[in-house]
């Protein structure tokens, strides 16, 4: 039987360092071009594990390696500091670190999502950012107006009549040109998130549990597009709370001797993901009595913003449990399940 071998792999755009520590602790390194990756693949071995960071490419070079190793370790550089706050920042360095903790069991894994998930998480996250770009114009378009005693209602440049009257008003000629420029970028991005939103629609269909969740009232097809692409395989996850944990909604536990605090949720997790849960859990409650009433319940003990918190982690359960059980609701509001058809 070949000897174990735990292989750390350093990967940039063109090249990538990969340091192979066998057993007994010897490090062996080597450089590679990107377009070598076939030939690194015929050296490797099925008993081995590798470890590589997260990069632009590492999808590429993982589905390239995957096949032909025991395992493959995906790592957030961030999370893994020995790497990121290394005072020795080297290619080899790192590789070596990489290879070390991979043999130790001791590297912060990332999951590697399926590859129609990875696209639709994507497609929403460029979604968001041009909304959120989107949101930087408008307020800056608000600003300049309101320097110049002009106020306008938050929501008069969400439409193109909005964005006509802006251009109509009567301000000096640089304002002009400035809110011109403005407001062509805004009208751009309308666009394109309008066709970002009609792909993520048409692909987020295509996910396992998307017709799970839209049965969920104050779930819609972006909503549940959004959610489904956070969280991937619900199989990673045993249990509700991991998934919770994910999200990043559960409280920052704080040990001191014998005492122990619960704070502010961690937000660790997906950011979109969590802004997406909340926004649907407020949705839900409008339609379900169950959810407003337990709202209500902890919004008149702990106050609004703890109970919206409480509310989105509730929502997230019923979420995992739809999902794992394969869930169709008939009737949301009152928990009625759509009968199985032959």
């Amino acid at each position: 039987m070949s000897e174990k071998r735990y292989i750390g792999v350093d990967l940039h755009r063109k090249v990538f360092t990969c340091c192979i520590r066998l057993e007994n602790g010897r490090p062996f390194l080597s450089e590679w071009r990107l377009e070598q990756v076939p030939q690194f693949v015929k050296k490797l071995r099925a008993t081995d594990e590798v470890a590589v960071e997260v990069t632009s490419n590492t999808r590429l070079f993982y589905e390239a390696v995957a096949p032909h190793v025991a395992r493959v370790v995906v790592v957030d550089p961030h999370q893994f500091r020995v790497i990121s706050q290394s005072v020795k920042k080297t290619d080899p360095n790192d590789a070596r670190n990489l290879a070390l903790y991979l043999a130790k069991g001791l590297l912060p894994e990332v999951r590697m999502k399926e590859k129609q998930q990875a696209q639709v998480a994507s497609l929403t996250q460029t979604r968001d950012r041009l909304v959120k770009l989107r949101t930087a114009l408008k307020n800056k378009v608000n600003n300049l107006l309101s320097a110049r005693g002009i106020a306008l209602e938050k929501e008069e440049l969400s439409g193109e009549k909005g964005l006509t009257r802006v251009l109509a008003m009567e301000v000096e000629e640089l304002t002009r040109f400035e809110l011109q420029v403005l407001v062509e970028q805004i009208r751009s991005l309308n666009h394109s998130i309008a066709e970002l939103e009609k792909v993520i629609d048409r692909e987020g269909q295509k996910l396992k549990g998307h017709g799970n969740l839209t049965s969920i009232k104050g779930i819609g097809s972006l909503g549940a597009s959004i959610l489904l692409s956070v969280i991937g395989d619900l199989r990673d996850f045993s249990d509700e709370g991991r998934l919770a944990s994910y999200f990043g909604i559960v409280p920052r536990v704080h040990n001191s001797h014998e005492t122990e605090h619960s704070g502010h949720i961690t937000k660790r997790g997906s950011k979109l993901g969590r802004t997406a849960l909340v926004q649907c859990a407020l949705i839900a409650k409008r339609y379900s009595p169950y959810l407003a009433n337990y709202y209500e319940r902890i919004r008149s003990r702990r106050g609004t913003g703890r109970a919206i918190i409480a509310l989105a982690r509730k929502l997230l359960g019923i979420i995992y449990r739809t999902l794992k059980n394969n869930w169709v609701f008939e009737d949301f509001p009152n928990f009625a399940l759509r009968e199985a058809t032959a």
